[in-house]
């Protein structure tokens, strides 16, 4: 399984992206500008990219914000599928593990080519909400609280702790779950950190994992 992929462009510059277990280590080099590094955890990406004129976009499963982009074809059009391959899969698979479902490989017919753009869906942010409300944990938000009070700095996710705070008083409320997926989206680069330590948070604002059960 290929785990690497360094791409270059005589233009934008170079990009590095490295599957390492449960996250993406990813370097970006622009001319004339410091090199960025970041790191992607996979619970947070939805497998199935959209393709955008010359790039492959990897996007956030809770507020649809690109969090990985691939130069189309580069260095090669063998070495990019086989990397957008590897990467749709163990998206997929982490997502799965954390979330409780039994399968760990794609279902068949829903790993299209890498060029292939997903069918779209019109799944409103309000409509998935009201959805998992009827699925939502009090125990599973105590136990995201604490992990977060516990591992990450408090200044950064005292907002998004008071909103779980808020829903654990009032699971039923759709106001509140609305606060916190704002409180989310406010995190930024954040999110993905909040996410190693609360995986709960992503199955709260993505979509209901019991739906298809």
């Amino acid at each position: 399984m290929t785990t690497k992929l360094i791409q270059k462009d005589l233009f934008k510059g170079s990009q590095e992206f490295e599957l390492v277990d449960d996250h993406v280590n990813v370097r970006i080099k622009a001319p004339f500008k410091k090199e960025e590094t970041l790191t992607v955890m996979l619970t947070v990406l939805d497998p199935e990219p959209v393709i955008s004129k010359s790039l492959l976009h990897f996007k956030s499963r809770v507020n649809g914000e690109s969090l990985i982009s691939l130069y189309l074809e580069k260095p090669n059009t063998e070495e990019f599928n086989a990397f957008v391959s590897a990467l749709k899969q163990r998206a997929f698979e982490e997502f799965n593990a954390f979330a409780g479902l039994q399968s760990t490989r794609m279902p068949t017919g829903e790993s299209p080519n890498a060029f292939e753009e997903p069918p779209e869906f019109d799944d409103p942010d309000q409509n998935r909400l009201k959805r998992n409300l009827k699925h939502i944990n009090v125990a599973k938000i105590d136990d995201a609280i604490q992990m977060l009070n516990t591992h990450l700095e408090s200044e950064q996710t005292a907002p998004l702790i008071s909103a779980l705070e808020k829903l654990k008083e009032e699971p039923e409320n759709e106001h509140r779950l609305e606060q916190v997926l704002h409180a989310f989206n406010e995190l930024g680069p954040n999110q993905g950190a909040v996410l190693t330590y609360a995986p709960y948070v992503s199955i709260l604002l993505y979509d209901d994992p019991f739906s298809n059960q």
